[in-house]
């Protein structure tokens, strides 16, 4: 072992990888129906990004498990779905107890830590996994979910996704009711997928810290799934954080290039991005006729860099979204790699304090402020806004 990766290795024994956004539940759902005996996670063999054995080895110390569905699922489907989702963290963290510990809270974050297991916690992708009730939104708090992201893919009646198109220009009245309501609860209110005016409406009415679970940096690929600088700068008046993501097409401009003009040829075949069963089957054949330029582990660096440069070490943590996709750098293909990205890094300069930081000390100084801001609004009764009362009834 060279002395950069036993001094990665030492880091990592005090200062594990949280990440914040893994797809292993979804994968689950759409490989084996939720049936662990068929994924075996147990022998570091599956055909995920993620299993025990390589959580070990990539260090991992806590993972917020994405409790994800489909977002053209609408209404009463999405959150029972979602309640399925759930049930297979709860079910996933029961079965593997020895390795695995479901944690609500940052003392139960620490207790797992302290007792050699991985911190389980979950998060749910997407606003439409509510179906606009402030009441679902509640329930989800009680069975565990730890953040919400405002919205995926696509808009919800509140809030403006950042891949549709404008509709309200950031949040509703109800969406900013929302984003109270989670404070209140001690729910992270997540920006990864919101357009930047939803991300910019957001950080105006937080009263706690903010986190982006998977998002990069805009001025260094532009995406729009990415974080512009302006918003960056506002997470070290936030307290909040920005988990970079390893996503090839957010974090490499030639990637982006390439899915921009895949885009084109499907659009010119009548297949849109938004199909997504439609347009994955596209894609495996444009690959093969165009092959797409790979991304590296320098292209996750370079936004590490900036983010850091732009928030603060302070404001920064990573957020791979491994099971979300398909492709991943070169040299980050599974939950085994983090080692290499923290390598890296060392070799650019980064101190064992500030790599200490990205990787464990700042996710848990945002989860402690989202439950210190959760006690200091104790005294405010639950929200029994409906979206029909504060953005009309056509909204409904």
């Amino acid at each position: 072992m060279t002395s950069t990766a036993q001094r990665i290795a030492d880091l990592l024994a005090s200062h594990p990888v949280w990440d914040g956004h893994n797809d292993l539940p979804w994968a689950a759902r759409e490989q084996v129906g939720y049936d662990l005996d068929q994924l075996e996670l147990e022998t570091g063999t599956t055909s995920t990004h993620t299993d025990l054995p390589r959580m070990r080895r990539g260090g991992m110390g806590a993972q917020f498990w994405s409790v994800y569905v489909d977002a053209k699922w609408a209404g009463e489907r999405a959150v029972t779905a979602t309640l399925e989702q759930v049930d297979f963290v709860r079910t996933l963290t029961t079965r593997y107890a020895g390795e695995l510990a479901l944690a609500v809270s940052a003392a139960e974050v620490r207790a797992a830590r302290e007792s050699g297991r991985i911190a389980s916690l979950m998060g749910a992708e997407g606003g439409h996994s509510i179906d606009s009730s402030l009441g679902a939104l509640r329930m989800l708090h009680a069975l565990g979910v730890r953040y919400m992201t405002l919205t995926h893919n696509d808009n919800v009646p509140w809030a403006d996704s950042a891949t549709d198109q404008t509709v309200l220009g950031g949040l509703s009245p109800f969406g900013h009711e929302v984003v109270r309501e989670m404070n209140r609860l001690g729910m992270a209110v997540d920006l990864s997928h919101v357009s930047a005016d939803t991300m910019r409406h957001a950080l105006a009415t937080t009263q706690a810290p903010v986190m982006f679970s998977h998002s990069s940096a805009r001025a260094v690929c532009d995406h729009p799934r990415n974080v512009p600088d302006d918003v960056l700068a506002t997470l070290a008046d936030n307290g909040g954080l920005c988990m970079v993501t390893f996503v090839p097409k957010f974090i490499s401009p030639t990637v982006r290039e390439w899915d921009l003009e895949a885009a084109d040829a499907a659009a010119a075949e009548d297949v849109h991005w938004a199909d997504h069963t439609a347009y994955s089957a596209f894609l495996e054949r444009h690959r093969e006729a165009h092959p797409p330029p790979e991304a590296t582990i320098d292209d996750v660096v370079a936004h590490v860099e900036h983010v850091r440069e732009v928030a603060g070490v302070e404001h920064i943590g990573l957020g791979g979204d491994y099971d979300g996709v398909g492709r991943l750098p070169r040299g980050l293909e599974d939950v085994s790699t983090y080692p290499r990205l923290l390598e890296a890094l060392a070799e650019r300069g980064w101190s064992d304090d500030d790599l200490g930081r990205l990787t464990w000390g700042n996710a848990m100084r945002v989860l402690e402020g989202i439950e210190a801001t959760a006690r200091d609004l104790s005294d405010r009764e639950p929200s029994i806004s409906r979206i029909e009362d504060l953005d009309g009834e056509s909204a409904a």
